[in-house]
Parts: structure tokens; C-alpha cells; sequence
């Protein structure tokens, strides 16, 4: 069946797409994988250098006709320890970039369900066997990955969609009162690897703004920033996960607001605050 004998090609652009992007930021990619908080920190880097490897082994033996059953054997044990990963990080509540393409995309229900639709796709090259490439392959392949990719991409729009607007006010119970002209509150969280990262960034920004951290229990505390606990705030204005952050004026109306798990996403809501 032509479904199951393009499967092997589908998972190999996957593959040799999200190693290619890991490649762009290697230590990037190493610290989502010291995010999970699997491995003790001094692995992390070995670890990421090993799975980057895996994936280029696997999309190799893909696209080899004697290696096509062996790739996909290894692309299924890739998928079955990504799936455990992000099933451990959601269990234990922790906002975590997942690090799969080498961009920003946290773990959740949608990166969970693409991640196991990919499994599924490994596991069908697997009893397809070494099938001969044939022309048609390639657009069969190109809609296995839209019906892969686009159920978690809809979870991940109905998410990216949430946060507090611009010109609206940030509700948040037990701020301080400003002491300049713009605020920027930092949203973390004591179980967020990124916000851990992300830490000292929030630090140098003080230099620009005043800067408060905000978490919805207590606990989290660093950099000598001052904290705020508010059990309801995510809630309250809709926002999806940590580390996030919103910039208001004195009166507390947005002026800008977006996630923050890196400092260029974080420079990007500072200078649309300052625009």
C-alpha cells in the first residue's frame, strides 16, 4: 500500500529537518535537554551531541534501500524516549522547551500528540520493510506529514492565541507600586528549567525597566529581584506558560507581552514596549 511504503521518507524529512536545526544552535538544543531535568546537568551536553547523531544516523539508514527497516527501528526508539520525556515533564508540571526543530516550541498536549502521530509513522516503516523508492512516494509523504504536524500545530494556535493585548490591564494582585514609568513582570515558575535560564537575562533588563519577578507559588526567588505570589495570575490574564513576560506603564495597561524562553524573544517584547 502506497500509504504505508511512503511512511519510511516522511519520517526521514523529519528527521534530517529537526537534526539540521539542532545543528544551527547546539548548545542551545543541550539546554532543553538539561531543561527535561533527566539527566544530571554535566550530561546534558553528551546527551544532546548523541541524539543529534541518532537522528542523522536514523534519517540515513532511511534513505539507504538496505538500511530502511533499521532506520526506523532506531527513528521508533528516538520517538518512544521523546514521548516519555515530555509525558514526565507535563506529569511534573514544568514549562519546558522541548527542543525538537531547534526553535521555541514548549512541551505540551500538542507537541506530546505529534510526537506520538511520528511513532506511529516510524513503527509503519518498520512492517513496510525495505520497499523500492518510487516517484509517487514523495507527495504521499508530504501529506503523512500535514496529517502528523497538523493536529498539534491546532492545539498550538489555540494556545499561542491566549495572553494579555496590549491596551488592556494586567491583573495582578500584590504588585508593588511602580517606581518608574514601565514595569516589566516576569512570569516563572519554581518547576521552569527556562526560567532558570532565563534568570539572569531578567536581571540585566533591570538596567533598562524595573523589572519584577511574579510566580503563582511561592518559593522562586534569585538575582535579587523582587517577587510577587499570585496563585491566580496565569488565569487570570490567559497566559499559557512560563517563562513569560508583560510590559505595563505606571497604571498597569499592556504594552507589550510574549513568551520569553530566550533572550532574543525577550529583547523583541522590551523593543515593542519602547516603540
Amino acid at each position: 500500500m502506497i500509504l504505508a511504503e511512503s511512511a519510511y521518507l516522511a519520517v526521514a524529512a523529519v528527521l534530517l529537518v529537526a537534526a539540521l536545526g539542532k545543528l544551527r544552535d547546539v548548545p542551545g538544543f543541550a539546554r532543553s535537554v538539561a531543561g527535561y531535568q533527566m539527566l544530571p546537568a554535566g550530561l546534558a551536553g553528551p546527551a544532546a551531541v548523541g541524539l543529534l547523531v541518532a537522528e542523522l544516523v536514523a534519517a540515513g539508514l532511511l534513505l539507504a534501500p538496505g538500511g530502511r527497516r533499521w532506520g526506523a527501528v532506531v527513528a521508533g526508539v528516538l520517538f518512544t524516549a521523546f514521548l516519555a520525556a515530555m509525558a514526565s515533564v507535563m506529569r511534573r508540571r514544568m514549562a519546558v522547551d522541548c527542543g525538537c526543530f531547534g526553535g521555541h516550541d514548549p512541551v505540551g498536549a500538542g507537541t506530546l500528540l505529534r510526537t506520538g502521530l511520528l511513532l506511529v509513522l516510524a513503527v509503519t516503516a518498520v512492517l513496510a520493510g525495505p520497499v523500492a523508492f518510487a516517484p509517487l512516494q514523495i507527495p504521499v509523504a508530504a501529506v503523512l506529514l500535514g496529517l502528523a504536524f497538523l493536529p498539534g500545530r491546532l492545539l498550538r494556535a489555540e494556545k499561542d492565541g491566549y495572553g494579555p493585548r496590549s491596551g488592556t490591564r494586567f491583573a495582578l494582585t500584590g504588585a508593588p507600586e511602580p517606581a518608574g514609568d514601565r514595569v516589566m513582570y516576569a512570569l516563572v515558575s519554581p518547576a521552569c528549567g527556562l526560567c532558570r535560564t532565563m534568570l539572569p537575562e531578567f536581571a540585566a533588563a533591570a538596567a533598562r525597566l524595573e523589572v519584577v519577578l511574579v510566580s503563582a507559588v511561592d518559593g522562586y526567588g534569585g538575582a535579587g529581584l523582587p517577587v510577587v505570589v499570585d496563585p491566580e495570575v496565569f488565569d487570570r490574564n490567559d497566559i499559557p506558560w512560563p517563562p513569560y513576560v508583560v510590559v505595563t506603564d505606571r497604571a498597569g495597561t499592556v504594552l507589550s507581552a510574549g513568551g520569553a524562553a530566550d533572550p532574543a524573544q525577550l529583547e523583541q517584547v522590551l523593543s515593542r514596549a519602547e516603540s
